[in-house]
């Protein structure tokens, strides 16, 4: 229920408009004074202010200063007897919502309120989003790869470079694109992401550069590109060097010409989008091959990043294996996991061939397949972590056979969805799997499926 504070020092307008919000379902609170609102506001959260102009003590202006420096601060709507454009232009400088003038029209209040809430609640969505974004672009490890990464990042992502991002499948080429966007000139605009690996062919173009209604067959509706969505802000493409040569050619040309024709479509749509790409290949060796064309090469190439392998910063496992516990145990809403050192040496002497998303998803696998433990040992590890050195999987680990089978179905489908990018449609051909077979078999070990 959404909460609305009255301050105005008239008891007849308090009573009046806490009567009619509250016969529209908002819980309201009324007040005399800016002294007595700033206090409510400091014990309790409010959506919106119905703020009078004119008010002893503190007057309105003053008050609602006051209000906009405070975290998460309501919409404030504005009252006055006599309010002159001077007055409303100071209130909308001072980040006012919008302007009520006495007497009081209760339908424009009403709409006025409702629409406050409905700016309230995409502000709060808008500030949940930024967070997210930030918090899936920390970049763990003190390594020193990973600091000259970080301090790489710092003197780059300022700039409207192009980069290229290097890396084996896993080490976390996403989120070096993550935090380049979230530290750029761009911050504040769309990050897009395109899997270059996991779209058909035949949908590729139409996925970047958008089409038209009837340019194909299934295209019902005009769709607006990723370059289009991407306007202003950054595009990811993850996995360039999978792109087709005649996809390639689009790009070079967008890129040349910072211009676009959707699918079907004589018209050109002018974009203004920095481009960050990544690739799990050798693009040299593949332009020698054929593959992938020279002069995309250099257009994207502008600032190369090398993110290492884990296998070559393991002194951070300690650290992301925690930061996994932490992350996950929250995702899962269980309580504050450890992990004893003993199992820190197990996970530091394995080689991991998948990388920091392998030793997620290993992570993962102990939360939910321990959902009352809440210290790990390295019983609690799976056996594909013991597949390097002599250490040899402990015959404690599965009290069933089931438990022991799950283990390993989840471990193999693991394995399989990381090879062909996340894509369960490839993963399911390759499996032998009708696609809505694996979905069920995913859900029952508790794998959830990349969007």
């Amino acid at each position: 229920m959404p909460n609305i504070l009255i301050v105005d020092d008239e008891p007849g307008i308090r009573e009046s408009l806490a009567g009619a919000l509250a016969d529209e379902g908002y819980s309201a609170t009324a007040v005399a004074s800016g002294e007595a609102s700033l206090a409510k506001l400091r014990t309790g959260e409010f959506d919106v202010v119905l703020l009078d102009i004119w008010l002893p003590g503190v007057d309105g202006l003053e008050t609602l200063a006051r209000i906009r420096d405070l975290d998460d601060a309501p919409e404030v709507i504005m009252i006055s007897g006599h309010g002159t454009i001077e007055t409303a232009v100071r209130a909308t400088k001072l980040g006012a919502f919008d302007f009520l003038e006495k007497p009081l029209s209760l339908d424009k209040t009403l709409i006025l309120v409702k629409n406050a809430i409905e700016s309230k609640r995409l502000r709060r969505e808008n500030t949940d989003l930024k967070k997210h974004f930030l918090a899936r672009s920390v970049i763990v490890g003190d390594s020193i790869p990973m600091k000259a990464l970080r301090q790489q990042i710092s003197l780059m992502a300022p700039t409207n470079g192009r980069v290229l991002i290097f890396g084996e499948s896993g080490t976390g080429k996403e989120l070096v694109a993550r935090a380049i966007h979230a530290q750029s000139l761009r911050k504040g605009e769309t990050f897009v992401e395109v899997n270059c690996a996991a779209i058909p062919e035949d949908l590729i173009e139409s996925e970047l550069f958008g089409h038209r209604k009837g340019s194909f067959s299934g295209a019902t509706a005009d769709k607006e590109g990723k370059f289009q969505r991407a306007h202003g802000g950054t595009l990811f493409l993850d996995e360039v060097g999978d792109m087709s040569l005649k996809t390639q050619s689009k790009v070079l040309r967008t890129l040349d010409e910072q211009r676009l024709v959707p699918v079907g479509s004589d018209d050109t749509i002018s974009v203004d989008v920095r481009v960050i790409a990544s690739t799990n290949k050798d693009l040299e060796e593949e332009i020698s091959r054929g593959n992938f064309r020279e002069d995309l090469f250099y257009r994207l190439n502008v600032i190369p990043f090398f993110v290492p392998a884990l296998r070559e910063r393991k002194e951070d496992i300690p650290q992301l294996a925690r930061h996994f516990l932490k992350e996950l145990a929250a995702t899962y809403g269980r309580r504050p996991r450890e992990i004893t050192d003993d199992a820190i040496d197990v996970l530091m002497r394995y080689s991991w061939p998948g990388n920091v998303r392998e030793l997620r998803n290993v992570v993962e696998r102990i939360v939910i397949m321990n959902p009352t433990t809440t210290r790990f040992d390295r019983k609690h590890l799976p056996p594909l972590v013991y597949r390097d050195g002599s250490h040899r999987t402990p015959r404690a680990e599965f009290s069933t056979l089931h438990q022991a089978r799950d283990a390993y179905e989840r471990d193999f489908i693991l394995k399989k969805l990381d090879e062909n990018h996340g894509n369960v449609s490839r993963t399911a051909e390759v499996l032998g799997l009708e696609r809505s077979h694996l979905y069920r078999k995913m859900k029952s070990l508790g794998i959830a499926a990349k969007e």
